[in-house]
C-alpha cells in the first residue's frame, strides 16, 4: 500500500481512530528517516528525528486516505479541514459511512493501490479481530494511555467513547424512562439502530446495552437479541440506518447511538432528547 507517512501524523497528532494505523506496505517502506530506518517502518515520531521531521516527511507525500469518517461523527468535520490547513496535506476521505467491518473490506480489496486507507476509526471488537493488518506506531502521547486502551506494541490505540444511549424526539413520542419503553405502542415504526450488529460497533453495542438491561451480560447477548425480536414483533423497530437527516426530517424518531452522537442532534433539533440506561 501506499507510504503512511500521512497517516503517522494523524495518529501523532489528533490520534485518529480507535485503531489509529496503517495497513502493512506493498514496497520496501520509502525513504529512510533520520534513524535509518525505512519510512514505512517507522514506529514513532522519533525515527524522524521528532515531530518536525516527520511533519516534513509526511508533507513531501501530500495526501493521506481516510475512512468511515463522518464529518458530524467525533467532530470529524472539523479535525479534517483543521489538519488540512495547519500541515498543506490532502486528506481522502472514502465511505464516510462505512461500518466497521466494510473498512476492513475495503482496505483487503485496495491492498496495494494508492485509494487504499491509511487509517482506521474501528469499533474495538471489529479492531482486535484484525490486529494482523494493522503496522505499529506510537503516538506522541502513548505513554499516557492507559494500558487497558492500547496495545502494548501500538497497533492500535483507544482514543475515544462513550456510553450506549437511547436518543429520541419528544415532539413525536413519549418520555424514555427505560428501555422497555420503547415497546410501547406509542413507538410503533419509530425505533432504530445504527447499523447492523453484526458489522457495526455502535449497534452491536446498542445490543449489548438493551442485554444488559434485560438480565443479560457481557458473555450473554441471547436477552437483548430476544428484545429486538420483540421490537420487531410488536412493529416498533424501524429498518433504517439513521443519520443526521433521517432524524432532523423525522424519518428516526427514536434511535440507539452512542449518546455523543445522539446528544450532538439536541444542537438542531431541541425537542430531541437523551437517555442513557443505568
Amino acid at each position: 500500500m501506499k507510504s503512511r507517512l500521512a497517516a503517522v501524523t494523524a495518529s501523532a497528532l489528533l490520534l485518529v481512530g480507535s485503531a489509529a494505523c496503517a495497513p502493512p506496505e506493498k514496497d520496501s517502506g520509502g525513504e529512510q528517516t533520520q534513524s535509518g530506518v525505512k519510512a514505512g517502518e517507522a514506529t514513532s515520531a522519533a525515527d524522524f528525528g521528532g515531530m518536525d521531521g516527520l511533519i516534513e516527511a509526511a508533507k513531501k507525500e501530500g495526501e493521506l486516505n481516510v475512512i468511515a469518517l463522518p464529518p458530524d461523527w467525533a467532530n470529524y468535520g472539523t479535525i479534517i479541514s483543521t489538519f488540512e490547513d495547519k500541515y498543506g496535506i490532502k486528506v481522502n476521505s472514502l465511505q464516510p459511512n462505512a461500518s466497521s467491518q466494510e473498512e476492513i473490506n475495503a482496505a483487503t480489496q485496495q491492498k496495494g493501490r494508492s485509494t487504499a486507507p491509511d487509517v482506521f476509526d474501528l469499533g474495538q471488537a471489529v479492531a482486535l479481530a484484525n490486529t494482523s493488518m494493522f503496522a505499529p506506531y506510537r503516538v506522541t502521547t502513548f505513554d499516557d494511555v492507559p494500558a487497558a486502551f492500547k496495545d502494548r506494541e501500538g497497533t492500535w490505540v483507544n482514543d475515544y467513547g462513550g456510553y450506549m444511549s437511547i436518543g429520541y424526539d419528544s415532539a413525536k413520542v413519549p418520555e424514555v424512562t427505560s428501555v422497555d419503553d420503547l415497546l410501547k405502542p406509542e413507538f410503533r415504526g419509530k425505533v432504530a439502530l445504527n447499523g447492523d450488529p453484526t458489522q457495526a460497533g455502535a449497534a452491536y453495542s446498542g445490543v449489548l446495552m438493551v442485554a444488559l438491561s434485560q438480565g443479560g451480560s457481557v458473555d450473554d447477548i441471547a436477552p437483548g437479541v430476544e428484545f429486538f425480536r420483540k421490537l420487531n414483533q410488536a412493529g416498533n423497530f424501524l429498518p433504517v440506518d439513521p443519520t443526521p437527516a433521517t432524524i432532523e426530517s423525522g424519518q428516526t424518531p427514536v434511535v440507539i447511538d452512542w449518546n455523543y452522537l445522539n446528544a450532538a442532534q439536541s444542537q438542531k433539533l431541541p425537542s430531541w432528547r437523551v437517555f442513557v440506561p443505568p
